[in-house]
């Protein structure tokens, strides 16, 4: 799996770059781009690594992925449900280098900077999602139309931001390789016991450096990504399975201690994993 600062293929004198994703799994690379990604997850759920952030996608979110903000989409492999995801491409500049300054668009400067986080939309969410799918078969001016008309939206809606620290400098795709083998080693392996010096050698480094490296580029320690990914696993278990045990949701989430987990699951959720799971018991 490789980082890839990938630019968006964009047809010649398009503006906008639409993208439809209908597989079993969606991509599990780590990329960045310039372009702000709009997308509506149609159907499938997983996990999503954006920024210093581990969270969760399911059927019928809207995210808001901003210029070069690293992200992964990662599918749940016992997900039966097709992964179908549509997404929207553009840039600040798209429509000329002044074009977002101008006045009229002065509502929409919040957007930008918040879309930096990344975003997930939590409201106006029926309007949303019909605009995205009717986004395909628009003329091209419906699509300028459309796109301005899910800003709006978008900048009126409620939303939680995802991730809080952003990596000022582009992944080059050497520093990229290594932070994506660590990413797909940890989505692989969670449930197992992971030590520091097995990770630092996925990443071909000391442990010592990695634990440097890392850190300085997820504002976060590779043990608080590791119990992040495996509390958002344990949330998912929580959610699809209500009736089972407490023990053994921390037990397939990679913690051999349920007292541990208990700890860890109420500092980062700020709720305790019965009380999560009662949300969801019928």
């Amino acid at each position: 799996m490789k980082v890839l600062p990938f630019k968006i293929p964009k047809p010649e004198n398009k503006a906008i770059v639409y993208q439809e994703y209908q597989e079993a799994f969606l991509y599990g690379r780590l990329h960045q781009h310039e372009e702000i990604q709009l997308s509506l997850i149609v159907s499938g759920g997983g996990t999503l690594i954006i920024g210093d952030a581990v969270t969760a996608f399911q059927t019928g979110d809207i995210l808001v992925i901003g210029s070069k903000l690293p992200h992964v989409f990662k599918s749940d492999v016992s997900d039966t449900e097709k992964s179908h995801m549509i997404s929207l491409f553009f840039g600040k500049d798209s429509f000329g280098k002044d074009f977002f300054n101008l006045n009229e668009f002065i509502e929409l400067q919040s957007f930008f900077d918040r879309s930096s986080y990344g975003l997930k939309v939590l409201s106006h969410k029926t309007e949303l999602q019909k605009l995205f799918l009717e986004f395909k078969n628009a003329s091209n001016l419906k699509k300028f139309i459309s796109l301005f008309s899910i800003l709006q939206l978008i900048s009126e809606s409620r939303t939680t931001r995802l991730s809080s620290f952003i990596y000022q400098k582009n992944y080059s795709n050497h520093e990229g390789k290594h932070i994506s083998d660590v990413f797909e080693h940890t989505m692989d392996n969670f449930q197992n016991q992971i030590s520091l010096s097995e990770i630092a050698g996925v990443a071909n480094m000391t442990v010592n450096s990695f634990c440097r490296y890392f850190k300085q580029r997820t504002n976060k320690t590779y043990i608080q990504f590791l119990t992040d990914v495996r509390i958002e696993h344990a949330c998912k278990l929580l959610r699809k399975n209500p009736d089972m045990p407490i023990a053994d949701v921390a037990m397939f989430s990679g913690f051999n201690n349920i007292a541990g987990f208990n700890r860890k699951f109420k500092n980062i959720k700020k709720t305790t994993p019965l009380k999560f799971k009662a949300r969801f018991s019928y």
